[in-house]
Parts: C-alpha cells; sequence; structure tokens
C-alpha cells in the first residue's frame, strides 16, 4: 500500500446509556461501531452511499483487520468527535487511522485495514478510480 495523508473528516457522537456498561462508560466493543459510523459518513461525504456502491458498482468495504488501543474512558451523555483519514492505500485496501476525541484528549485510536470486495464473490477487486480520486485529492 503507498503511505500518505489526507484530509480529515470529523464526525460527531453522542454517548447513550446503551453505549454503555455497568459502570457508566462506553464497552470496549461499541468503540468499533462508532469508529464503523464514522467511516461510513467518511464515505458519503465523499459522495458514496455504502448501498450504491453494494447495488451499483458491485463493491462493499469489509474489515480484514484492526488495532484499537483504548487510552482514556468516555462516559455516558458525552458529545464526541471521530477523526477519520486514510493513511495508506492499495490496490484494493485501504488503511484508516481513526481517533475519538473528547475535546484535545484523545480516548481512543484505532487502525482499520479494510477491502474493497465484490459482492458476488466477496473476493477483492480493485477499489474504484472514482473513490481513490476522491480520496488522494
Amino acid at each position: 500500500m503507498g503511505n500518505y495523508s489526507v484530509n480529515s473528516f470529523s464526525f460527531p457522537v453522542r454517548v447513550y446509556y446503551e453505549d454503555t456498561d455497568a459502570g457508566g462508560v462506553v464497552y470496549h466493543a461499541n468503540y468499533l461501531m462508532f469508529f464503523e459510523r464514522a467511516r461510513t459518513e467518511f464515505l458519503r461525504h465523499l459522495g458514496f452511499s455504502q448501498s450504491e456502491l453494494k447495488t451499483k458498482v458491485n463493491v462493499m468495504f469489509v474489515v480484514r483487520s484492526l488495532q484499537i488501543k483504548y487510552l482514556q474512558p468516555a462516559r455516558f451523555d458525552e458529545l464526541l468527535e471521530i477523526v477519520t483519514s486514510v493513511s495508506q492505500q492499495g490496490r484494493s485496501a485501504m488503511l484508516f487511522e481513526q481517533t475519538l476525541q473528547r475535546g484535545e484528549a484523545t480516548l481512543t485510536r484505532a487502525s482499520v485495514e479494510v477491502v474493497c470486495v465484490s459482492t458476488e464473490t466477496f473476493k477483492p477487486v480493485a477499489i474504484p478510480a472514482t473513490i481513490l480520486t476522491k480520496i488522494i485529492s
């Protein structure tokens, strides 16, 4: 994959009661849902709906691997921000760098590798050029 950094995309998220555990902090697995929403909104911001990619272009993005580091807890009713950017891109894969922020404080950091796959075979295919053009610019 080639290395580069693109402009980051910010997405707000409110912590609801259902997101928390008995201690009132976000349950560890729910951070993954927050990050997934932010990646989906990042693509939507670039002009690509995941449902249209699936039905019209016959591709979808799936998570191949991820690394997550929990630095500070997020708590019930906080309004937070997820910052998303693409740090590497290859023929069929991209590496997203994502952080969950409370103001200037970074609460959680994740690197998520996603792969573009065919909706018919679920095998890796090239990321559509129209997406790459928007990500790189």
